[in-house]
Order: C-alpha cells, then sequence, then structure tokens
C-alpha cells in the first residue's frame, strides 16, 4: 500500500473525476496509467467489483463505469453500510445495488483507494482545462487552409476534362498503324543511322527501358489542320499511310501515338476554365509549345517503376526505350526521358495534383508567341494557388514536404525534355524518307516551330 501511496503522491492528483455522473465523460477518469506490458490489451477486462466489462483503471483498479461511480461517491459521502446478510454477499452486475456494504467492501479489497478522489475544486480545474485544450483544438482546426468552393470547382473540371481525354484501357492503340519492332541487323541499321547519336550496342533486353513517353489517350483521331482541331471539336476520322517500314520500322506506329496523344491535349486544354478565353492564336502558340511536355506528363500514368516501360494494355502496347530509338530518338533524350518518369512517379501525386501540373504547364506565359502574357500569367497564378492549397489541405506528410517545389522543377526538367525533343525532330524530319511517315498534325505542331 505504500508504494500506492507514493506513486500517488508523484503524480499530484493530476487525473480528474467529476462530482456527478454527467460529467465523468468530460474529465478524465482519476486512475493510474496501466503497468505497461502487464495486460493483454485485446482480452476481455473485467470488473475486479461485480464482472461486468471493465472501462479501465480507476482510482487504482480496473473496474466498470458503475463501480466507479459508486466507489467515488460513497467516499465523497463518507457513507457507512451495514450488510442485511451475512456481510459475504458475492458481488454481480446483476445483484450489484442490492448490497452496497459488500459492494464497497469489494472496491476496498480490490484496492480501490479514496486518496486518488479529486476535489470539487480540482476536477472544476480538470474541467476548464479540458474544456482550454478543445478551444485550442477548434481555433487551429479553423486557422487550416482549406480549399474553397470555386477552387474545388476548378479541380473537379480538371479531373472530369482528364477522365475524358484519358483512356486506360488504350483501346484506340489497336487503330494505329502496327507495331513493328525489328530484329537485331535491322536495330543495327537504326543505330548507325546519322539521327541516333549514340551507340546503343552495349544495350540488351534486360537494360533497355520502356518507351511511351508518347503514350497516353484514347479516341482514335487523326488530324485536320492543327489550327482547327484547336479552335472547333475533334475529328474522328483516322488516315494511315501504308509505307516501307524498312528504317526506322516504330515511326509510323509512334507517330499515330503521339498525333494521337496531341488531339487528347487539345481535348484537355479546351477545359481548362479560362482557357477558351484566350485569342485563338495565343490558345494554338500555348499548345504548339507545351504539347510534348504534357503527353511526356500524361505519360507517367502509363510507366511502371518495375521494368521501367510504359505499359499500355496487350503486350504488343508495353514500349521500351529500344522501341523510342527504332522511331529516330537518341538516349540524348531517352535517358533524362525515363529520369524524368522516374522522379515523377516516385512523387506519389494524387490525380487532383497531377491534373493541376498539366493545366499549369500549358498555360505557361513565357511560351514563344504568346502576346497575352498577362491574361496566361493570372490564369496560371490561379492553378498555382490551388495547387498549393490542395497540398497543404489534402496531400499529407512527409508527402506533401516541399512537394509544390519538386514539382515546379519537374516543370523544368520538362523544357530541357523539349528542347531536346524539338532538336531531334528537327533532324528527322529533314529526311524525307522518314518525315513521310509522320502525321500531318505531327508536321504541323513539332514542323512549324514558333520563334
Amino acid at each position: 500500500m505504500s508504494q500506492l501511496q507514493s506513486s500517488w503522491e508523484t503524480h499530484q492528483q493530476s487525473m480528474a473525476y467529476l462530482p456527478d455522473a454527467d460529467m465523468e465523460t468530460v474529465a478524465a477518469s482519476t486512475s493510474l496509467p496501466e503497468p505497461a506490458g502487464e495486460f493483454d490489451r485485446n482480452a476481455p477486462r473485467i470488473c475486479g467489483v461485480c464482472g461486468d466489462r471493465a472501462t479501465g483503471f480507476h482510482f487504482n483498479a480496473m473496474t466498470c463505469e458503475g463501480c466507479k461511480g459508486f466507489f467515488r461517491r460513497s467516499m465523497k459521502r463518507k457513507a457507512m453500510f451495514t450488510c442485511p446478510f451475512n456481510g459475504d454477499c458475492k458481488i454481480t452486475k446483476d445483484n450489484r445495488r442490492h448490497c452496497q456494504a459488500c459492494r464497497l467492501k469489494r472496491c476496498v479489497d480490490i484496492g480501490m483507494m479514496k486518496e486518488f478522489i479529486l476535489t470539487d475544486e480540482e476536477v472544476q480545474r480538470k474541467r476548464e482545462m479540458i474544456l482550454k485544450r478543445k478551444e485550442e483544438e477548434a481555433l487551429k482546426e479553423s486557422l487550416k487552409p482549406k480549399l474553397s468552393e470555386e477552387q474545388q470547382k476548378v479541380i473537379d473540371i480538371l479531373l472530369e476534362a482528364h477522365r475524358k481525354t484519358y483512356d486506360p484501357t488504350y483501346a484506340d492503340f489497336t487503330k494505329f498503324r502496327p507495331p513493328v519492332r525489328s530484329n537485331p541487323s535491322s536495330r543495327a541499321v537504326a543505330r548507325s543511322s546519322s539521327i541516333l547519336t549514340q551507340d546503343l550496342s552495349s544495350e540488351d533486353s534486360s537494360d533497355l527501358f520502356g518507351s511511351d513517353a508518347f503514350s497516353t489517350f484514347p479516341e482514335s483521331v487523326e488530324p485536320q489542320m492543327f489550327s482547327n482541331l484547336v479552335l472547333s471539336e475533334e475529328n474522328d476520322e483516322s488516315s494511315s499511310m501504308n509505307i516501307d517500314f524498312s528504317h526506322l520500322s516504330m515511326l509510323p506506329h509512334l507517330a499515330d501515338l503521339v498525333s494521337y496523344s496531341i488531339q487528347k491535349v487539345i481535348g484537355f486544354a479546351k477545359m481548362i476554365p479560362g482557357f477558351r478565353d484566350l485569342a485563338a492564336e495565343d490558345q494554338i502558340a500555348l499548345l504548339k509549345s507545351s504539347a510534348i511536355e504534357v503527353i511526356m506528363l500524361r505519360s507517367n500514368q502509363s510507366f511502371t517503376l518495375e521494368d521501367m516501360t510504359w505499359t499500355c494494355g496487350s503486350s504488343d502496347f508495353k514500349y521500351r526505350i529500344s522501341d523510342v530509338t527504332q522511331a529516330g530518338h537518341s538516349m540524348d533524350l531517352l535517358e533524362p526521358l525515363v529520369k524524368f518518369q522516374v522522379g515523377l512517379k516516385k512523387l506519389n501525386l494524387h490525380e487532383e495534383e497531377h491534373v493541376l501540373l498539366m493545366a499549369i504547364c500549358i498555360l505557361s506565359p513565357d511560351r514563344p508567341g504568346v502576346q497575352d502574357t498577362s491574361l496566361v500569367e493570372s490564369l496560371q497564378d490561379r492553378l498555382s494557388e490551388i495547387l498549393q492549397t490542395y497540398i497543404r489541405c489534402r496531400h499529407p506528410p512527409p508527402g506533401s514536404r516541399l512537394l509544390y517545389a519538386k514539382m515546379i522543377q519537374k516543370l523544368a526538367d520538362l523544357r530541357s525534355l523539349n528542347e531536346e525533343h524539338s532538336k531531334q525532330y528537327r533532324c528527322l524530319s529533314f529526311q524525307p524518307e522518314h518525315s513521310m511517315q509522320l502525321t500531318p498534325l505531327v508536321l504541323e505542331v513539332f514542323g512549324n516551330e514558333i520563334s
């Protein structure tokens, strides 16, 4: 008993107990902490007085709420009970009200102590402390950043735009000119091409990553003029040509894939709030400059870290780096592209963050040829503010740490990838036997660059 008394003095009556039953839920039970490791938390707890379900240690013993309250009231009233029977009544959940004397005796026998009961003043202080803590928590909650209804509406619009222009089943890929993966001898021909400036002879099937930087979207839509696509609705007609695949065997398929993806980016951009308010010339300038960057962003959805491939449905549409080299691109583009895809994947972006990043990418006021830069900047600033608020509100740590800065860095990485893509595209398009395999839309978007 002396050890328990010493323990109580050490705690200095830090546990609260209120004078009436209604307040017992406000102030914590006056109980000692459970001894660590002495009880199985999953085992049922039984009241040491009456055998009812116990709620914890109260006044130094494991009891139910009923016996806790009974002991507190008895001690505070200094009640003197007399047993009408033999003084050894067996106390149960059903008969515990029948003999108060034996019930109180049982409380003392299992170790309940009146010293653990707080005075009315102590209870009042504890109650005030609890209320103060609740007020502080409520204030803290009220100061947390929250998405406004307008901001949430913008996010919902972008989510809908993305889902309408991205088919995760990749069903439309079967409408492209089929992928033709060359055998090793023809791959050697491709490596010797002036377009492939890097020696890829050291690559084998185990370390050829994947390539669908050009993968992503649904609907098989083949081009009208780009400007008409931007300003009017999309056309569902498909035009494919039967071309000699002897050189760069994957070029026809990936050209169709990129052309298709450009149209999906156009469809997405049209639904960005404020985009259609821009002058037609600015819409076209923004899309021409950002199309390949958004395609690279969207393709991250199909990128897999396990084998570094872009997996778009069946094995025919599982793309490796070797596939893109057979479409005329060198490792100067593909190595940083795969690094970009890995880094973006590891950010574990929410879909909301992903669509906001794509919209911010499109609405970049510093794109070549943009006239009304102030309007474009205001639209981008609005999206950036929504993204930052979303991260603070909805992205839990540690993933949210510096997440916005990391996402903006990804946009800078895309600029470098865009520049390298343009350089390699120019080399490709200067060769008639290869440029004739490209679609009119690809030729217009990447060929007539705004300077």
